[in-house]
């Protein structure tokens, strides 16, 4: 079968098989009957309808929609309640920024923002990524086998795009199977950047612990660390990297402390210097418990895959005090990850090329971002009418000089569902929030 963005030949063979999902994700939308052409001697802007919905992001839900301008399938995130605060107008502020930022082939970046109404009847944002056919979360736990130069390759690109976004001052803080997207030919892309944030450098300001879906949340977070930094993402994708492996969850419990004591039952009780930046009812409900010694030798019953070498990566990641887990930089130093490397240079990524007379390789397999992403325009928004001008301005200098601008048609069927999909998961997130 031939999916949309798979020219370049498989790496580890063809990851999906059969047609379901051709059907499942990929809808053919007869609504629409705009044609490039036809746009081009429009001056007004194209009509967008939504045909299903493909996911459900931190803030956000995704759409699978067909550019009229071209008829290529792409995914389409509303982002919803942009204007109910100021909190809620900087953070979409920022991941609309982030998002037309991002210039990295494992790293899902703005392909297109639609053209906003007049100001008074701002209220949404909508945004044009690429459409990947899944993500990782199905492919875990599809019955589709997994080979080690699968786990190889995925995990090469889950780091080199960290990499990316940690050397740019970015934290993800929502690494999960969910959140990265993959094509039938391996390639894979970090996504939803909604409880993403800038680095704080300063240990004294306090940053929210309401981050991270839970099997996947460091330990520091979960001991109450009012500061943290790049290496809660790496204990993510450690998470990431023994599910793989196991084809299940690494650490699944009910509540907060269940999860802590799943890691220390891994782990072992850690010592003093790894809690100091603990809350003080963490510390003491991890002194109270008897004292734990390591089991990190069942990590290689997790699979016949997992070498000596995948579990000495995997145990430089899984460590308790995040000032001695291994960095994104290092990580992608390790000889477990050689053949992920060469398998992805050698005939996926965009960086490298053929030629007659072989490959052409890059200098830089994994570059770093070329600036830190800022986010001082943040203080200078005070109010949610600041916020909505800002957000406006950007969208409106963002599309000068392109392609006919984008924006929805709310006549149609389709556009009523997928409010009423928004209006549910939107209500969905106000609640937690609440809580």
């Amino acid at each position: 079968m031939a999916f949309h963005g798979s020219a370049r030949p498989t790496v580890c063979g063809n990851l999906f098989s059969g047609s379901e999902l051709d059907h499942k994700y990929f809808c053919v939308n007869t609504t629409t009957g705009a044609t490039s052409s036809a746009l081009t001697k429009t001056p007004r802007s194209a009509e967008m309808e939504p045909d299903r919905p493909i996911g459900y992001g931190a803030f956000g839900v995704v759409w699978s929609v067909t550019d009229p301008r071209d008829g290529r399938k792409v995914a389409l995130k509303k982002m919803p309640n942009v204007f109910q605060n100021l909190v809620s107008c900087k953070r979409v502020f920022r991941e609309l920024r982030m998002l037309c930022f991002f210039k990295h082939d494992n790293v899902l970046s703005a392909l297109d923002i639609l053209q906003p109404p007049q100001i008074d009847c701002f209220e949404e944002i909508y945004v044009i990524t690429e459409l990947m056919q899944s993500d990782l979360h199905k492919v875990i736990v599809s019955p589709q086998p997994l080979t080690t130069d699968h786990i190889k390759v995925f995990l090469y690109q889950i780091l080199r795009g960290l990499k990316y976004l940690h050397s740019a001052g970015i934290l993800h803080r929502d690494i999960k199977p969910g959140n990265l997207l993959v094509n039938s030919n391996c390639l894979l892309k970090i996504c939803d950047f909604g409880l993403a944030r800038v680095e704080e450098p300063d240990p004294s300001r306090h940053m929210t612990q309401e981050v991270v879906t839970q099997y996947y949340r460091a330990p520091e977070v979960l001991m109450g660390s009012r500061h943290y930094g790049p290496a809660i993402d790496i204990w993510s994708v450690g998470c990431i990297f023994a599910e793989l492996l196991g084809r299940r969850i690494l650490f699944q419990a009910q509540s907060p402390i269940q999860q802590l004591d799943l890691i220390t039952d891994l782990l072992g009780t850690p010592p003093l210097s790894a809690m100091a930046s603990a809350c003080e009812g963490a510390r003491a409900h991890i002194l109270r418990g008897p004292h734990k010694p390591p089991s990190l030798s069942v990590l290689y019953m997790l699979s016949d895959g997992a070498t000596h070498e995948a579990v000495h990566l995997l145990c430089r990641m899984l460590v308790f005090d995040p000032s001695k887990r291994i960095s994104g930089s290092d990580a992608l130093s390790h000889p477990y990850l050689d053949e992920g490397r060469l398998r992805y240079h050698t005939c996926m990524c965009q960086c490298c090329y053929s030629v007659p007379s072989g490959r052409v390789y890059t200098r830089d397999f994994e570059p770093a971002a070329e600036r830190l992403f800022s986010h001082s325009y943040e203080e200078s928004m005070h109010s949610v009418w600041q916020g909505k001008e800002f957000i406006h301005r950007f969208i409106t200098e963002h599309q000068q000089g392109k392609r006919v601008p984008l924006c929805i048609n709310p006549q149609s069927a389709a556009f009523k569902t997928f409010i009423r999909s928004t209006a549910w998961h939107s209500s969905k997130v106000s609640r937690k929030e609440e809580r």
